[in-house]
This record gives structure tokens, sequence and C-alpha cells, in this order.
């Protein structure tokens, strides 16, 4: 068997949102990793099979591990196709397996990533055809094992997704309201807070319950990973099925049960409630979790709490003339009504920060989703 580059040298790499890198390389650290390099749109990282597993498993912030396989120079798309069809393919492809490209290009002679990853399929459906007679089918929504290409300053490197998919689909959502909060940046957000269930947290605008969600997943120790059925790890041709279920048993071991009243959280759109119920209820312990149709305005006093959440901005909300006053009496609600309580407000707009009129700790940038935005954390005395 051929050997692949991430059998000689044990790297990985990471795709993780900017602002989030600094936390991903200690979460990565947390979890095993050696080596930690954050690079461009990402981190590389050092880690033997367990790590591997345990990573994928656990991570809260990385949206996607990367096993590079070749690298190689590329200026031209036959370059890559030859190169491409010299790999054997056959060490990852079952009989019938289907699989995906996705393709990243910059500062290189190749400029459409389209028609690169387009390459990279014909020669592996090329390199079937004539071993086999058959193509192994593509599949863009669940493929069995997903490549990963990506050309950069005129070098080529192919790597298999060792997630098999975005980690950022945790699998709890089954409802959503209009612009919802990316799982890995309720995760960064909640980290962030260091809240670790000392106080109880509360979401005043929980949306859809992502960072209700996040908390508890947080706070409980249960995996980020656990309603995936597969991970891309198990079609590299060194899987080992036993070190996997070890990981997988011990981190499900290590679950812990949420005292009720611990984590709430509430939202005017009875549409917004009514999702968030169900996503949480699809979680363990989310039966623990309170959320009601309320107006942040009107709720009773919130002291000595943490609190977490993501106002309506622009995307979400509409008309700007609203959001003057909603921020203004979302500032006074903080200040009257939240004595003794830390908040971290998410603003996915940053101008909307100074209308809040109240004196920030300190400020984050987390970009994600499109958006540019910042974390702003309060402390009321």
């Amino acid at each position: 068997m051929a050997a692949y580059k991430y059998q000689r040298n044990s790297r990985y790499f990471v795709k993780i949102a900017e602002g989030v890198k600094e936390a991903g390389s200690h979460e990565l650290a947390e979890l095993g990793a050696k080596d930690i390099a954050p690079e461009f749109h990402g981190i590389f990282f050092r880690a033997d099979k367990s790590t591997l597993y345990r990573i994928n498993y656990l991570t809260r912030l990385a949206s996607r591990c990367l096993a590079p396989l070749v690298s190689f120079d590329c200026r031209d798309t036959d370059m890559l196709y030859k190169k491409a069809k010299q790999i054997q393919w056959e060490d990852f492809f079952a009989a019938g397996r289907t699989f995906a490209v996705s393709a990243n290009v910059s500062d290189s002679a190749i400029s459409h990533s389209k028609y690169a990853s387009l390459r990279l399929k014909d020669a592996v459906a090329d390199y079937f055809k004539e071993k086999t007679g058959k193509r192994p089918d593509v599949s863009i929504r669940n493929p069995d094992v997903l490549l990963n290409l990506h050309i950069r300053h005129d070098r080529a490197e192919i790597s298999l997704d060792t997630s098999g998919g975005a980690l950022h689909r945790r699998g709890y959502r089954e409802e959503t309201v209009s612009a919802p909060m990316q799982e890995t940046v309720a995760a960064a957000i909640i980290r962030f807070t260091k809240w670790n269930g000392a106080v109880p947290l509360y979401d005043p605008m929980c949306g859809s319950g992502t960072l209700l969600c996040e908390a508890l997943m947080r706070y409980c120790n249960i995996p980020a990973g656990i309603f995936r059925n597969k991970f891309g790890f198990e079609s590299l041709p060194d899987f080992d099925s036993s070190i996997w279920k070890q990981i997988k048993d011990k981190a499900d071991k290590s679950i812990r049960e949420l005292p009720p009243g611990l984590i709430a959280g509430s939202d005017l759109s009875a549409e917004a409630v009514d999702a968030a119920k169900i996503n949480i209820m699809g979680l363990n312990y989310g039966k623990h979790v309170g959320v009601v149709r309320a107006d942040f305005r009107k709720l009773s006093a919130i002291e000595g709490q943490v609190i977490v959440t993501n106002p309506p901005y622009g995307i979400r909300m509409g008309a700007d003339e609203d959001l003057e006053a909603f921020y203004k009496d979302l500032g006074n609600f903080l200040k009257q009504k939240c004595k003794g309580s830390t908040a971290y407000i998410y603003f996915g707009e940053r101008r909307h920060i100074k209308k809040i009129g109240l004196k920030a700790s300190w400020k984050k940038p987390i970009k994600a989703g499109g958006l540019d935005g910042r974390l702003v954390k309060y402390e009321m005395y």
C-alpha cells in the first residue's frame, strides 16, 4: 500500500472560522494534538490515530478535518488529472461507494475551483473505469468519501475529508428561524464566556435555541459528533475500528446530567420558542432547559447569572429605526434588571454596539457565515 502524506508525517488540517483560531488551537491541544500551527483558513497539527478520531468526534469549533494524501506542483488541470490518476483510489473506496469533491483555488494559474474539482472527479472516475469497467457515482448530498482539493501558489494538495461532511451540522437542529447562528460560532461564544455551570445561563432572545443547545452540550460533555452515523476517517486505509470504539465509548461515558434550571431562555416569537423547544428536546437532558415566550423588556430580574445572546440585526430584523430603540431598550434591561450578571452579546453588525450605551469589558471579533461580528462582554455591577 502506498504511503500517503498524512501517514508519513501524521499531519492534518482543520478548517476553522477567523476569530476562532486561537480558541481552536487551545481546543486541539486539549484533545491531544501536537505541533499546532495556525495558517491561512485553518490550523495544521500532528496527531496519532486516537487523537484524530477524538478531534473529529469532540471538536466544537472546527468545521472540517482533512488528511492530506498527496501534494505536487500544479500549473494546469492536465497535471492535476495525471497526478490524481496515479493515486491508488481503491485504498479509499469499497465497491459501490459514492464520492464528492470540494475545491478551493487561490493565487494560481488554475483559477476556477469548479473546473479543478471536475478534473479531479474525472481522474477518480476514469481510474475506476479502467480498473473495473465501472465508474463510482458522485453524490453531492451524502457521499461515502469526500475529497478536498486545495491549490495555492500553483501547489496542489489532495486530501480526504476525515469528518465526512461539515462538523457544524451537529444533527440536533430540526427547526430553524431566519438567519440561524452556525453551531460552531455558538460553541465558540459559549467557550469565550468561560461558563462552567457555577451560576445559571440565560438567553433572552434565543431564536431557534442554538446557543442554549451548545451550552447544554458543553456542560453535559455531550460529544459534538454524537449524532453522526459515520466519519470520513473510516474510509482511510489504516482505519482502526477498535481504537475508534475505545475513543467513542470513553467520550460517551463522560456525559453528565444537567441540573434543572441551570440553562434557560426566552424569545418574543412564538415560532422561535417552538423551534428552540424541538431542537433542545433532541438532546440528552433537553427537558431540563426551560424556554418560554417573553419580551425581554418584560422579564423579571436576572441577577447573578451569565446572559448570552445574539440579538436581531439587519438581516434578521428589517427596518433600521426599530433597531435604535431596540438596542437602547436592551442596554436599559441589562443595566436595570441584570445586576451582578455578566452579559455576552454577539453583534452580527458592529455598528449596533454603540447603540447599547454600556461600557464593554472586551470585544472579540468572530467572522462567520458572511458576517464580521463582535462578541462583547458587559459586567453589570
